[in-house]
């Protein structure tokens, strides 16, 4: 089975082209923990055959600089480094600057563990990069997983690496496309994807041969999964406040997506539930969205879960931890899961449509070439994906139904009437409908309406 690390392609590309710069290159590289930052520099590192990383711990600086030389000692084939540890960051850095007037990668990984240890580490490395590193030829990469701290200690503009970096890539999960090309079937794509998200470590793990509900037992609601304790662990490595942040996405999962209703459910007051959703969209954990005719200051927002596997475990695992760690995660599929799996999934497969519809969009498959699309909703009024193009007024309503054999005059009759309230270009504009589903009771013709079912997108 191929590894999904084929997708990160972009990623390497951008970070050979620096290489192939004859300048010194300071690149840093940040993301949630298990998103894929080690193997793409090790991958990076591999096919260029030029370079080391030295990855930090949670361990005194002492031991930090003598497992550093070591390494160094050994990849620059030094016998007196290796037996001689760096006293002290000077030394370590002196070292770096005399070994790069050739080409060289010198990764750090985890580099926030080092300044969690030494504070002083950024100004002592900002002295070096002025002074020495910068006239090398150095490719230097610092990376890390707390995004708090890389963003306040090695990007933020009170850091004195500020202005420093010649490059960042801030890594994301996957989108859809990746987790459908291993898996194989689209179906069953659809299911993984809305359960375990697009992290690499997480897409590992599946067993695409077995179905989705053996997978959730086997890789979550087992007390010895590592997915099982993850979420919590990503969690409280970031926030110092966990159990409020626990609460709002709670509240966001079990469906309370306007900062009212999540004021209600949690009990905490509205500044609070706003200062924190703010540091949970900082750190990639929610989504802030706006109806796709608003502009982006619009304060119709809603909030949403980024991370498909944080969604599923506030929604199916978190309230039952106790019967987990009972062993009883036959129970919690077949009583609390099964029965609202369907509309779960339906959830989660209106993004996975909207990427097909940006597909689409890109090879010249729709109707017209959309320069915006996204949600639309208007107080209880929904629509699952609006695409629109500004230029020739006109407008694609979308349907998405996570059901087989959907009658298709009862949802083209109800996506119309919702349509009539999307006030946008009223006059004169060029509607288009598509309705995507599982299966197709049976297929009507009619004009500017489009049919997708899961054999149609696979063509796509």
């Amino acid at each position: 089975m191929h590894t999904v690390f084929l997708d990160r392609e972009r990623e390497l590309a951008l970070l050979k082209d620096r290489y192939r710069s004859d300048r010194a290159e300071f690149v840093v590289i940040y993301g949630r923990r298990r998103v894929g930052k080690t193997e793409l520099i090790d991958q990076f590192i591999a096919r260029c055959n030029n370079g080391v990383r030295l990855l930090a711990r949670e361990e005194s600086k002492t031991f930090q600089l003598s497992r550093f030389a070591a390494k160094l000692g050994e990849f620059f084939q030094d016998e007196f480094l290796k037996k001689t540890p760096f006293a002290d960051w000077d030394g370590f850095f002196e070292y770096l600057s005399k070994k790069a007037d050739k080409r060289v990668i010198i990764a750090i990984d985890e580099f926030p563990y080092l300044i969690k240890e030494d504070r002083a580490l950024p100004s002592i490395l900002q002295d070096y990069w002025d002074s020495k590193l910068k006239k090398s030829r150095i490719f230097l990469v610092l990376s890390g997983s707390s995004i708090s701290m890389m963003e306040s200690k090695v990007l933020g503009h009170r850091s004195p690496l500020y202005g420093r970096r010649t490059g960042q890539l801030l890594m994301k999960p996957f989108n859809f496309t990746p987790i459908l090309h291993y898996v194989g079937d689209l179906g069953k794509a659809i299911e993984f994807y809305s359960v375990f998200g697009g992290t690499p470590a997480y897409i590992m793990e599946i067993d695409p041969r077995k179905d989705i509900f053996t997978n959730i037992a086997e890789k979550i609601l087992r007390e010895d999964s590592f997915i099982y304790k993850d979420v919590e662990f990503v969690l409280r490595q970031e926030l110092v406040e966990p159990r409020y942040y626990f609460s709002i996405l709670l509240s966001i999962a079990r469906g309370n997506h306007r900062v009212g209703l999540i004021v209600n459910d949690t009990g905490l007051s509205k500044s609070i539930v706003n200062k924190y959703l703010s540091v949970l969209r900082n750190l990639q954990l929610v989504d802030h969205v706006v109806p796709i005719t608003e502009g982006h200051k619009s304060k119709k927002g809603l909030w949403f879960l980024s991370d498909n596997l944080f969604d599923f475990w506030f929604r199916f695992v978190n309230p039952y931890i106790d019967d987990i760690e009972r062993g009883r995660s036959d129970l919690i599929i077949s009583d609390y899961i099964k029965p609202h799996f369907n509309e779960y999934v339906g959830r989660h497969f209106e993004p996975i449509v909207r990427e097909f519809l940006e597909e689409m969009n890109a090879k010249s498959l729709l109707p017209s070439r959309f320069t915006k699309i996204g949600r639309w909703w208007h107080k209880d009024t929904e629509i699952d994906a609006v695409a629109l193009n500004e230029q020739t007024k006109e407008i694609l309503f979308v349907e998405c139904k996570w059901r087989d054999k959907v009658n298709i005059e009862k949802v083209l009759r109800e996506l119309k009437e919702k349509a009539d309230f999307v006030d946008w270009r009223k006059k004169g504009r060029k509607e288009y409908y598509a309705i995507f589903a599982k299966s197709f009771r049976e297929r009507i013709e009619e004009e500017n309406v489009l049919l997708f079912d899961l054999k149609d997108l696979e063509n796509v």
